[in-house]
């Protein structure tokens, strides 16, 4: 069975749901294939690994956004293919679906960059599943060690990336000031987390600014830093580094870095740095006809030629610059190449304590004021009124009165 659409979206993370909204209000027939039927919004999957937030604050149903747009269709099926030549999408159940116009917005997956063990035993957290999965499992171990008499639980985070940085602080946060009122003080002080990363300070893309009080602020809540030595080798038992530092660790999180999937891998298209797809500057895959990848699928460059960062921001604004290109096509006009608006960086350090460089201008905030910042900006972002009333609540209740928002019903693994 083939059916054929005028557009034809592959993912509906950030820069997929962008194109297939905004095609969508100018009646463009558009199929949107996700594994999921939900959005999630990324940026806060380690709100969720630390039980700061429930899953309904940021997973949104696909349905729910396009119930009044006949024009799109959701259809919730795992890609066994895509072929970029032929612009077709084909199904784990053997559909095949043809497109006039085919966008490829898979996403991407953990880069365990070969470290044995990585893969099998640290726990990434790129997907909501990944974070209620880690969320389980920090749950299940506080209530095992709570039982242990004198035993140590320690958290090892790999990556000092604002993925790595942000859990770290959040998971330290919790052990000041969540483990001693929902369990014990002497449970809180046999906790410690550590955040290891190969290059010599956090947040590399930063300012030296940013990253000196980033430095400085989680070292002051209790994580403790391992920094310009790499992880040789993930057992059971935590993280050998390659200077031959052993650091015990009950749970080791893999925050340090993407790659593409399988499916860009089968798809017939030259892959770049990362595996990911040069983009040319319209957002089309070169020698495709009728090809755009975007999001964390894509090495996408702004105009001056230089590499755009795999964040929210780039996919969302790619997304519907992709989307008037499309349209373009569709109707005889003519493509842009891509202007990305820089709108700056954020990390969240723990409660009451960001960092944030706004704007081209990089103006830099940090302390209480990026935090409020950061919330208001992560606030507006959010799909859905009804996913920002929930996270909104569970800030308030989490940063003045430290409750748990998450109920974690999954069982670790």
């Amino acid at each position: 069975m083939e059916d054929t659409y005028q557009v034809v979206v592959v993912g509906a993370g950030f820069a997929g749901l962008a194109v297939a909204k905004k095609l969508g209000r100018k009646g463009v027939r558009v199929l949107l294939i996700d594994a999921n039927n939900y959005h999630q919004f990324q940026p806060l999957l380690y709100q969720v690994a630390t039980s700061q937030i429930g899953v309904s604050a940021i997973a949104r149903p696909l349905r729910s956004i396009f119930h009044r747009n006949r024009h799109v269709r959701v259809l919730t099926a795992h890609v066994a293919s895509v072929d970029a030549a032929n612009r077709t999408v084909t199904t784990a159940d053997g559909d095949t679906f043809k497109a006039q116009v085919l966008v490829i917005a898979v996403g991407a997956t953990p880069n365990f960059f070969n470290t044995p063990g990585a893969e099998e035993l640290a726990l990434p957290l790129y997907s909501v599943v990944d974070a209620t999965r880690l969320s389980a499992r920090l749950t299940s171990l506080l209530d095992q060690t709570d039982r242990e008499t004198g035993a140590p639980l320690d958290v090892v985070v790999v990556g000092g990336g604002p993925t790595g940085v942000e859990t770290a602080g959040a998971m330290a946060e919790n052990v000041k000031f969540v483990v001693p009122k929902y369990f014990s003080p002497e449970l809180a002080a046999r906790c410690r987390v550590h955040l290891v990363d190969m290059l010599p300070t956090v947040l590399n893309a930063f300012s030296e600014k940013s990253q000196d009080y980033t430095r400085r602020r989680l070292t002051k809540i209790g994580v403790q830093l391992h920094l310009g030595v790499s992880v040789a080798e993930v057992s059971e038992d935590g993280v050998t580094l390659v200077d031959g530092t052993t650091i015990p660790g009950r749970v080791v999180v893999w925050a340090g870095g993407l790659k593409a999937g399988d499916i860009i891998t089968a798809s017939g298209l030259a892959q770049g740095r990362g595996g990911r797809i040069d983009v040319q500057p319209d957002l089309t895959a070169k020698d495709a006809e009728g090809v755009y990848v975007l999001g964390d699928a894509a090495n996408i460059t702004d105009a001056k030629g230089a590499k755009l960062p795999q964040l929210g921001s780039v996919a969302q604004q790619a997304g519907k610059w992709a989307a008037k290109n499309i349209y373009a096509d569709l109707t005889g006009g003519t493509r842009r190449p891509f202007e990305y608006v820089d709108k700056g960086y954020m990390a969240m350090i723990g409660r009451g304590a960001a960092v944030a460089e706004i704007g081209r201008k990089r103006i830099q905030l940090q302390g209480s004021l990026a935090f409020v910042s950061w919330l208001l900006v992560h606030l507006a972002l959010l799909s859905g009124f009804q996913q920002k009333v929930r996270a909104l609540f569970s800030w308030l209740n989490g940063y003045i009165i430290h409750s748990p928002a998450q109920v974690v019903v999954g069982r670790p693994e």
